[in-house]
């Protein structure tokens, strides 16, 4: 590699305007998941002007980018972003609000194409200082499942040319701007959602010996079902089961409904004590609702899997982000009970999945994602951009000329 921190800086800054302008638009025309058509087309028309063509058509609206530098066959590593955005209703005022009422980029996905994007721009300038390729993922759904990530890896994403090595990026408010975090080896839980509809009998409320009363069967099964997780699962391994919706079919003061629909989602580290937990779920939902008159539909989706960050590659990740940043912006984080389908790619390639600082100094924007408040501080991008750079570059080397 011919290159050093101090040009790839320089090429950044000269870039950097754009990708704001960039993060800007996109944040302004959010679309939701699987359905990130105009915002596909905007990507393909930026990477046009650039002189770069990229594979369109990948799980609907996902596309790929190879940018070869010299022996292109000789190493691929992947950067990878995600382009859908969220149904929540943006509260922010700034230019750049969100003009699709109902959706907003409250999980800076807008960002994460931003950076991927401009790291694009930037190694199809430098593609004549590096050895190997660097293919560049632009993935629809990954708020949906079954993930965005699993239908890439499906249409070949990872192929022609074959993928040594995959990195994703992800906006961090609990961070500064500046600040980066990395974790290797067990970093995300998987995420798999529960779906049930309790039927009993209907009734007047003053006369509850006549009915079957779903809401009280719901009742007893959301408090049992905490076993699952308190009971069940060894005490070593994190895991969470959380009911998010109650919702009765009818119902009043005085009325006791027919159904009750309850919405929840499980999680946990660990593959085997996953599915395990997804049989007990079950035996204690039947048993409880059964045993007590009513009737259940369940219906237990299984989502993406725990994410694994590569040891090897983190490392050489964290020793690259050390080098572009200094060793004071680069933390190490814990484990975090919430689900990426970037874990789909870390169970084919080895991979790393690390933490954008966002939030201002002045605590500005520090909200946390999937709220309608969310924002980042613009400076964050400059870094995105560059580290996504640094560490392809010192992936393809490895040698870590980092000058």
């Amino acid at each position: 590699m011919d290159i050093s921190i101090k040009e790839v800086k320089q090429v950044v800054k000269e870039v950097i305007a754009e990708i704001q302008a960039i993060r800007n638009h996109l944040h302004q025309y959010p679309e939701p998941s699987f359905k990130e058509f105009n915002t596909a087309a905007f990507i393909i028309e930026k990477l046009s002007s650039w002189g770069i063509s990229p594979v369109t058509g990948m799980a609907t609206t996902g596309l790929v980018v190879v940018i070869e530098g010299n022996n292109p066959s000789l190493r691929t590593v992947a950067l990878r972003a995600d382009m859908d955005a969220l149904p929540i209703n943006e509260l922010n005022d700034v230019p750049y609000k969100s003009v699709n009422e109902g959706f907003m980029h409250a999980c800076g996905h807008d960002v994460h194409t931003a950076c991927l994007l401009g790291a694009v721009k930037v190694l199809h300038q430098l593609r004549h200082t590096f050895n190997g390729s660097v293919k560049a993922i632009f993935q629809p759904g990954e708020e949906l499942l079954p993930g965005g990530a699993s239908l890439m890896i499906a249409a070949g994403a990872l192929k022609n040319p074959e993928v040594n090595v995959i990195f994703g990026q992800h906006v961090f408010p609990d961070l500064p701007v500046g600040k980066v975090g990395f974790r290797s080896g067990q970093y995300m839980a998987s995420c798999d959602e529960i779906y049930m509809t309790i039927k009993g009998v209907g009734g007047h409320g003053a006369m509850p010996h006549r009915c079957v009363d779903p809401i009280l069967i719901s009742a007893h099964l959301i408090i049992a079902l905490q076993q699952v997780v308190s009971r069940t699962i060894n005490p070593i391994i994190p895991a969470v089961l959380t009911i998010g919706k109650i919702e009765s079919v009818g119902g009043a003061t005085n009325v006791i409904p027919d159904q009750v629909l309850l919405k929840g989602t499980f999680r946990t580290l660990d593959e085997r004590e996953r599915f395990a937990a997804h049989e007990k779920i079950r035996k204690i939902a039947f048993s409880i609702v059964e045993g007590m008159g009513g009737e259940l539909d369940l219906r237990l989706e299984v989502g993406y899997p725990a994410l694994v960050n590569d040891a090897e590659v983190t490392d050489l990740a964290k020793r690259s982000a050390i080098a572009f940043l200094g060793a004071e912006n680069v933390v190490d984080i814990p484990i975090r009970m919430t689900a990426e389908d970037f874990s789909y790619y870390s169970q084919v390639v080895p991979s790393c999945f690390y933490r954008l600082g966002t939030s201002s100094p002045d605590g500005k924007f520090n909200h946390p994602v999937h709220t309608p408040y969310f924002d980042i501080d613009k400076d964050a991008l400059e870094i995105g951009v560059g580290l996504f750079v640094w560490i392809a570059l010192n992936n393809l080397d490895q040698s870590l000329k980092n000058e």
